[in-house]
């Protein structure tokens, strides 16, 4: 799948908004913090120490959550496909205990994944080729966690759809979830945004 595209777009919004949530596609922080809430539903205990992958970290705002919260975040491996963003989260975050890598999916192994957005944005890409993209993710992603990972997506329960962006159907990929990865998967589509979010446990 060629990323190049997104990995413009993002680089030219953090170049245009610096540390921000435009920079990585979302209106408001509180919209980004409620995203962040639902995500980490899947960690039952925050207390206890856990490492963490995140696929399209941007500047690191999720770990800033997760330590302004007092999650005991004790390794973070952030990875995403712009050099630039990986750079401003080196400077954000300013902590020694994180790792970031220039790569498009996991290679290392943590007790939980998250990633959020990345798969809302498919420019001209042809939904089927998409569709596959996000369900290969979605493998990757089960194969590098150990207890859990969690995603989100555009729904598509909407009105109006955007030409660039990719709207998808909770039940397919809760459907794919249970039948390929796990038979612990929660669908989360109770809140005020337009997208839904989904835990696997394993």
């Amino acid at each position: 799948m060629d990323l190049s595209k997104i990995n413009e777009l993002y680089t030219d919004n953090l170049k245009k908004y610096g540390i921000d949530p435009k920079s990585v596609g979302w209106t408001k922080p509180g919209s980004q913090q409620l995203r962040f809430r639902k995500l980490l539903e899947m960690i039952e205990y925050p207390r206890e120490a856990f490492s963490l992958n995140e696929l399209g970290c941007g500047y690191g705002e999720l770990y800033k959550y997760c330590m302004e919260n007092k999650f005991n975040l004790t390794e973070f491996i952030g990875y995403d496909i712009s050099e630039q963003m990986l750079q401003a989260a080196k400077e954000y975050i300013g902590e020694k205990n994180i790792i970031l890598l220039n790569k498009p999916k996991f290679e290392t192994i943590a007790d939980y994944s998250i990633t959020s957005g990345i798969f809302n944005v498919r420019f001209e890409e042809n939904e089927h080729r998409w569709e596959e993209y996000v369900k290969n993710t979605l493998l990757n992603m089960a194969q590098y966690s150990v207890k859990a990972f969690s995603f989100n997506l555009l729904t598509s329960y909407v009105d109006y759809k955007a030409e660039h962006l990719y709207y998808a159907d909770p039940l397919m990929y809760f459907d794919f979830c249970k039948k390929n990865i796990s038979r612990y998967v929660t669908l989360i589509h109770d809140y005020e945004l337009y997208e839904w979010t989904i835990l696997v446990k394993k």
